[in-house]
């Protein structure tokens, strides 16, 4: 599958892109982002990239890579998880590589999977997780039209004894 923007492309996993899934899912500073408590195995990660099927109706998830469409590089991954078709919804996360950000690629990702959402998934809405310290997402969030629903309050651990507020943002397909 392939979904096309201006500057990057959303495509299927390829076995080869078990390397670089290895790298970015055991790099520890980004688990506070992704809420990821334990490292994932290479073998782990072959078995995912190499399933037969991508269905997001039998996964309850899809991943996809992204990549630029000038250098054709990957420069990050996009998800949609906890795919809940008799409600209409799924979480939605994104990562783009520090290398590649502030390019507007992170924006572009999510419109083309908003699109992809509420027009191939017909899905109500997406929404996102995102830890109160993370201006950065929740601003592109909320310019990609995502709104703030709610607050959770100390939802997730950030030290023995401290715990961070979590905002939960959502996106209505008005259609």
């Amino acid at each position: 599958m392939f979904l096309k923007g201006n500057n990057t492309t959303l495509r299927a996993l390829e076995p080869s892109d078990a390397d670089l899934l290895y790298r970015w899912e055991n790099d520890m500073s980004l688990w506070p982002v992704s809420f990821t408590q334990v490292p994932f195995s290479k073998f782990i990660l072959e078995e995912f990239v190499n399933s037969a099927h991508n269905d997001i109706y039998t996964n309850k998830q899809l991943r996809l890579m992204v990549t630029d469409l000038v250098s054709d590089a990957i420069i990050g991954i996009v998800d949609l998880f906890e795919f809940d078709p008799q409600n209409a919804r799924a979480g939605l996360g994104i990562y783009i590589h520090s290398d590649f950000r502030k390019r507007g690629s992170a924006a572009e990702c999510i419109e083309l999977m908003k699109n992809y959402a509420f027009t191939i998934l017909h899905l109500k809405q997406l929404y996102v997780h995102i830890n109160e310290s993370n201006e950065a997402s929740i601003a592109l969030f909320e310019k990609s039209g995502f709104e703030k629903s709610g607050l959770k309050k100390a939802w997730t651990k950030s030290g023995i004894s401290d715990f961070e507020n979590v905002w939960f943002l959502q996106c209505i397909n008005p259609g």
